[in-house]
């Protein structure tokens, strides 16, 4: 395997793929750099890991501060020696139709799954060109290959990073992979973030009769990095069975 002794931050680390992305990375013999706003959850995260056997430091991260992601790039250097892998996995997706103007969740939607995934990719960017080495994977979303009513703004979001991932992997020459990871339905916290009740009551009824585990995303991310260094995974969708 080509995991073990990597050093792998991700983004949104403190619950549902992000987690599942670093239990199961760090079990693969990764080193992690664990990042979530919340400290206690990424903190419960990495006694996880340490208590496993493995190697693991966090920092509570908000991905729309531009410094914070360059602090947490410079904490992986400091600690571990290098860095190998981004996950930019950090998303939020408060679903509602244009005509409620939840202009505010937009906003937000905009800084973190955009903004946020910018920031990750300049503050990597250049020790990935010092090492002359190294990987950024963005976690997606199928809600970008198919386009539903409430999935606007949102849907926007991923297709903008999608597009990010695309053009990245055209400029990035021969030592630096870039990856993008499309899930479906996964049994996470997704639905938390809509102020829409009926919305949210949808999102966990689907949640409820398809959705996979946040460890076949972890998985599939887990394929891309285990390449060997010349073979460049582009894009992973990965969903239910059962997803239209």
């Amino acid at each position: 395997m080509t995991i073990e002794h990597k050093v792998v931050i991700v983004t949104g680390s403190s619950s549902g793929i992000g987690r599942a992305t670093a239990l199961h990375l760090s079990s693969c013999g990764a080193k992690l750099v664990l990042a979530a706003r919340r400290e206690k959850a990424i903190a419960d995260v990495a006694a996880e890991i340490e208590s496993a056997g493995g190697e693991v430091v966090y920092r509570p991260t908000d991905v729309t501060r531009r410094d914070d992601l360059t602090t947490l790039v410079r904490l992986a250097c400091d600690h571990f020696g290098r860095l190998d892998v981004l996950v930019n996995n950090a998303g939020i997706g408060p679903l509602s139709r244009f005509d409620a103007l939840r202009v505010d969740e937009w906003d937000t939607m905009i800084d973190i799954n955009i903004k946020g995934v910018l920031y990750g990719i300049a503050a990597a960017l250049p020790v990935f060109g010092r090492q002359g080495s190294g990987h950024i994977v963005n976690v997606v979303s199928t809600a970008g290959l198919r386009i539903s009513p409430t999935m606007g703004v949102y849907a926007a979001t991923k297709n903008a990073v999608r597009t990010i991932t695309e053009a990245l992997r055209q400029e990035a020459g021969p030592t630096l992979r870039v990856t993008e990871v499309s899930p479906g339905f996964v049994a996470t916290n997704f639905a938390e973030s809509n102020s829409d009740e009926a919305v949210k009551l949808s999102i966990k009824k689907q949640m409820d009769d398809i959705a996979i585990s946040p460890e076949a995303i972890a998985r599939a991310i887990a394929f891309a990095i285990d390449q060997p260094p010349e073979v460049d995974v582009g894009s992973i969708v990965i969903r239910p069975t059962a997803q239209a």
